[in-house]
């Protein structure tokens, strides 16, 4: 038996097929007749000597031969046109996609991204706000922005300043609560969305990194980060705001964060895109406006006495 692999227009035709389990419908996704795409699969069959579907009035069902083929055949094509997509993407230097988590794009990249659009009117950005976190060797994505401790294994990755969080609310409430010990009374908004976080970079931690003896356990919670602060903004409460989602409130006074202590993460965000594609001119572009608007606002930090939550003693 020949192991010299047949046309590819014919299992291009099988894949298809088998994976609509209709030649009809694979005629209609190819774009060629039924009596084509069954001539180029009965070929197929031809060259392997051997039936790959049961052929039945009204539906086609796949031989053993057949259940065999499919899932490779699934594969390599997906496979190939990622590839392709890919390389053809590496011939376009004016289209950059990104992702980001919905909070991050809500309260830091969306404010942000006129400047970018203006400083580089020759770019076409995409942005995908979600939590997926995208594979950026078969997704068409060009540059990630990813929270955690995630390892970025064969990726191009550039750490952001470590995270810090830090009691933020409205001038008014700032008013009414003005020491740590009075947040007590408080109304407490939380932000599940870092629950995964270890240590834990939550209330109970921050009380302890000011000395206050207090374990609070009600509150408003919130599933994204960004719900929580503008919770915040609209009065509800005192959130336990995150740097890059509060930054913006408070440089236009919408939040104040009066007690200057601030609870410090190892997670952190990374810059990621496919090695070797960093020095791409759209991808460079925004790597480095990224950093820079990062590095604008770092005097902010300044501001605060920052406790790693690794140095302060559990409960």
């Amino acid at each position: 038996m020949s192991e010299r692999l047949p046309p590819l227009t014919a299992l291009r035709a099988f894949e298809a097929a088998a994976r609509h389990m209709s030649f009809a419908k694979a005629a209609e996704e190819l774009n060629v007749t039924p009596a084509a795409l069954s001539f180029q699969i009965k070929s197929l069959e031809e060259h392997l000597g051997a039936p790959l579907f049961i052929r039945l009035n009204r539906a086609v069902e796949l031989t053993e031969a057949g259940k065999t083929l499919a899932p490779g055949a699934s594969d390599g094509f997906q496979k190939l046109t990622a590839a392709w997509r890919a390389t053809q993407r590496l011939q376009d230097n004016t289209t950059l996609t990104v992702t980001a988590g919905p909070a991050m794009t809500a309260k830091w990249l969306a404010p942000r991204l006129y400047d970018f659009a203006r400083a580089h009117p020759e770019i076409e950005l995409r942005i995908s706000a979600n939590l997926r976190v995208a594979d950026l060797k078969r997704d068409e994505v060009d540059v990630a922005i990813r929270f955690g401790y995630g390892v970025d294994d064969d990726l191009y990755s550039v750490p952001v300043r470590k995270e810090w969080l830090t009691p933020v609310m409205t001038p008014a409430l700032a008013a009414k609560y003005p020491t740590p010990e009075s947040l007590t009374q408080a109304p407490l908004i939380y932000d599940d969305s870092i629950d995964f976080l270890a240590p834990p970079c939550d209330w109970p931690t921050w009380f302890r990194a000011v000395g206050v003896d207090f374990t609070p356990t009600r509150g408003a919670h919130f599933s994204n980060a960004d719900h929580a602060i503008d919770a915040a903004c609209a009065g509800v409460g005192v959130a336990l705001g995150r740097r890059p989602m509060i930054i913006k409130d408070l440089m236009e006074g919408r939040l104040v964060a009066p007690f200057k202590v601030a609870i410090e993460t190892d997670a952190r965000f990374r810059f990621l895109c496919q090695r070797g594609t960093e020095n791409r001119p759209q991808i460079a572009a925004f790597r480095d406006w990224f950093f820079a608007e990062i590095e604008r606002t770092a005097y902010i930090s300044d501001d605060f006495t920052i406790v790693p939550v690794k140095d302060i003693p559990p409960a």
